[in-house]
């Protein structure tokens, strides 16, 4: 159970970079391919979301809609599949990864989510396939064997009581993958992710893995547990997740007020939590309006300077889709380069 007491700022060398879906501001997210580059990059971890198959397979999408990130509505065979579904208060339709068996998944091919601000990443279009949490854990090993780095992975469980009420629960799942890989210590090269609440207390009883609490600006966790993340970040509610998580992951514009910097950080590391904000992407359309560079929302703004002024708050890590960028940060924060 982690001790809430004051935390002091990371060692340099202790700050880690998290590859948000991989690399996956170069090439369509959620892919072994945008994995693999973000480890070239020098992430060191990379970000699966996991969601299950009709066939209870964890395989990493961002969302279980699979409208956007795959060619699914190009295959006249699953045509009869597409739906509308009520996920978290929110309706939507498409195709649904639990509608859809391993097998079936696997002859889909990943395209690109971000089109329009991404447009060099289509031409990866129909070539990568579906991963599974077990061929990202292998990659993970593999690399870190070729690499002399240890790469871990930092998988997220999406939308686990709406599995759970559907007959497909996620927690169990993982924990036990994760520990045929050895990996069920906080020493372990993982972390596990939430924006719920009461799985990660779950999870907290159930493995030794490092657990992150995630946070949004507005709204709250989608089972409830708590009445809204604003609640969650006074210190009160911050020592409250220090007593099952690791850690926390808020939106990166929870550290600020406009361009002054928020007490967020300061009062996570009192109430012994660590911070991983997210996500910082290099197009205009993403960042602050001090960050932007012209006026095209896909030309890439100052994220150098913004990754900065976040480690210049002191947190302890940091999701990107731009690894690269996110790396050399890490490096000229060892460098004691300002």
């Amino acid at each position: 159970m982690p001790v809430s007491m004051p935390l002091s700022p990371p060692a340099p060398s202790a700050i880690i970079v998290i590859a948000h879906r991989g690399a996956s501001g170069l090439r369509p997210e959620h892919t072994l391919a945008a994995y693999s580059l973000a480890i070239d990059q020098g992430a060191d971890f990379i970000e699966p979301d996991l969601v299950p198959t009709k066939d209870d397979v964890l395989v990493a999408r961002h969302e279980n809609d699979i409208a956007e990130t795959t060619n699914v509505a190009d295959h006249p065979e699953f045509a009869s599949r597409k739906t509308t579904k009520t996920i978290d208060g929110e309706t939507m339709t498409g195709w649904f990864v639990e509608d859809f068996t391993l097998a079936e998944l696997k002859t889909l091919r990943a395209k690109e989510r971000l089109p329009k601000l991404r447009p060099a990443n289509t031409a990866y279009d129909g070539q990568f396939a579906i991963p599974t949490l077990a061929e990202i854990i292998a990659l993970a090993k593999r690399r870190t064997a070729d690499t002399g780095r240890t790469i871990g992975i930092y998988p997220e469980t999406k939308h686990p009581t709406y599995f759970a009420k559907i007959g497909h629960p996620t927690d169990a799942k993982l924990v036990a993958e994760l520990r045929e890989a050895g990996w069920d210590s906080a020493k372990a090269p993982v972390f596990i992710q939430s924006f719920e609440v009461a799985n990660l207390q779950r999870l907290h009883k159930m493995t030794k893995v490092r657990l992150i609490q995630l946070m949004d600006g507005e709204g709250g966790p989608a089972d409830g547990a708590q009445p809204s993340y604003k609640a969650m970040i006074t210190p009160e509610g911050l020592k409250a997740v220090a007593s099952y998580a690791y850690g926390i992951g808020p939106n990166k514009s929870m550290l600020w007020t406009d361009a002054t910097p928020t007490t967020l950080v300061a009062d996570a590391h009192a109430a012994g939590l660590r911070v991983h904000p997210w996500t910082y992407r290099a197009e205009n359309y993403f960042e602050p309006t001090r960050f932007r560079r012209g006026t095209d929302p896909a030309a890439h703004g100052d994220i150098a300077a913004e990754i900065d002024a976040g480690l210049a708050q002191g947190i302890d890590g940091f999701f990107t889709d731009f690894p690269l960028y996110g790396a050399q940060a890490r490096d000229r924060a060892r460098a004691g380069v300002k």
